[in-house]
This record gives C-alpha cells, structure tokens and sequence, in this order.
C-alpha cells in the first residue's frame, strides 16, 4: 500500500472526512458540475473516502451513467454507495491496474498531494480519460495557514509550532504540502487543455467544523508529533485552543484545477 501518514483505517479517519466533506463539498460540487456533468457519464472517483461526492456524482449522471469509486480503505463509504450505477472498489491508485479507461470524468480531491508518485500517477489519470474528457484535481497549499486572532501571542505560536510539525511529518511521508501550487503546471505539462483553476479560503474560528480538521490530524498523529518534539501537554493546549472562539486561523487553501484530454492529440 502506499505511504499516507494518515491512516484510513483509523477511527479518526471519520471525523477527518466530515471535516472536509462539511467545508469543501460545496466547493467541489461546483467544480465538477463546470464541466458540463450530466445524465449518462462514466466518472472516476480517486480516493473517494465517504463517498460523498461519489454519491453526489452517482446522482448527476443517473441510471443510465457509472460512477466508480476507489479508496485504500473502502469500508467508509460502504453505507453511502448503494446506487446502482456505483462501483466501489478496495484500490491502490499507485500499484493496481485502473478500473478501466474512457472516462468522461476523473476526479481527486487531496490524495496526489500525498503520493511521492503523483506525477506517475498523474500520466495514468490522463490516460484513464476519454478524448475530450475532464480530470479534476484539488489540492491544499498548506504553506499558507495564517492565524487570524487568538487570545495573546503564545496561543499563535503553539498553532504555528504544531502545523510546523504536521507538515514535516507529510513531507517524511513522500507528502508534497506545496502540490496544491504545482497541480496546474503539472496538469499543462500532461498534455491537458482548457485549464481553469480557482482557489477557495475562508475563516476557520475555534469550534468550528473547518478546524476540528486539524484536531482530527494531531489525534491521529500525536505519537509521531511526540517524536517530532510536540509533548503531549502542548498537544492539549492545541485542542483547547481550537474549541476557543477566539482563535481563528485561515483554512487550508483548496486549488482546485480542471484540463480536458484534447480530442486531437499531438504524436510526434
């Protein structure tokens, strides 16, 4: 299987997923449907997770389309995927053969970004499309997560002290946290056309659904960030200070990107 410092399987992986599902769903619904989605489409989840945009999807293309979601972990999305017209699949997107080719959509959210063969994998997605049709890929640029407010200085530092850590722990894990301003060139580079690309931030104040994403990712690695010279007791200060209205910290930046496969293909 491939690395990923956060484990699927974990019990925390469910709250990580209602985090980005509460925040970034509506984000990523607009992106898909910009496409020109609709009735009778053959799409491609990667990483599909809950399965809340597979089940998104599943509706917009109907009976008569095909939604195959994939995820390392599959067992999430288990409850949620019991249309027809949906495929849920236990895949590795780096080792195993895609499920099939001569999609009209292919989309990712957050899962290249940890993949230290994203550009591989990349090429595969590009391939796995038909001609003229689209790859949606979403990412975070994780380099920029400022904090907003918080109660005295010390309170920002802590923050800034445990993100520090968190990112370094992704990139000892073969995760690129600066993907999200890579993604569009990479997509140019891949031969895809009609490139569009927008970024989404907003205000994550303490107890909000947006920043118990960062709680759900410290609960999940706090051994390693132990490791990485955050003791626990800093950890408790860092999730009572994410519960305090008075902390608020810009959210993860999603840079979300759509290119088409061109119908007519250069071949030197």
């Amino acid at each position: 299987m491939s690395p990923y410092l956060f484990d699927n399987s974990a019990p925390e992986s469910q709250g990580r997923f209602s985090a980005l599902e509460a925040c970034y769903d509506p984000v990523s619904r607009r992106q898909l449907a910009s496409t020109g989605l609709k009735a009778g489409w053959k799409c491609l989840e990667i990483g599909g997770g809950s399965a809340s945009l597979g089940d998104w999807l599943a509706e917009q293309v109907g009976p008569d389309g095909e939604v195959t979601i994939t995820d390392i972990e599959p067992r999430w999305a288990q409850a949620r995927s019991d249309r027809p017209q949906v495929r849920l699949l236990r895949h590795d997107i780096v080792r195993d053969p895609l499920p099939g080719d001569g999609y009209d959509l292919v989309h990712a959210r957050l899962v290249l970004l940890h993949l230290p063969e994203r550009q591989r994998v990349l090429k595969r997605l590009v391939g796995a499309l038909r001609p003229g049709g689209w790859l949606v890929l979403e990412e975070f640029d994780c380099s920029w997560v400022p904090v907003l407010a918080a109660p005295d200085e010390d309170a920002a530092v802590l923050f800034r002290r445990v993100h520090t850590a968190l990112v370094g722990l992704l990139e000892g894990a073969g995760a690129d946290p600066l993907w999200g301003q890579r993604v569009l060139g990479a997509m140019l580079r891949a031969g895809l056309v009609d490139l569009r690309a927008t970024t989404y931030a907003e205000a994550w104040p303490g107890g909000s659904a947006g920043i118990a994403l960062h709680r759900h990712n410290v609960d999940q690695v706090a051994h390693q960030l132990a490791g990485a010279g955050i003791p626990d007791r800093d950890l408790d200060r860092f999730r009572s200070l994410l519960r305090d209205p008075g902390f608020v910290a810009n959210s993860y930046p999603l840079i979300s990107v759509r290119g088409r496969r061109p119908f007519e293909e250069y071949q030197p």
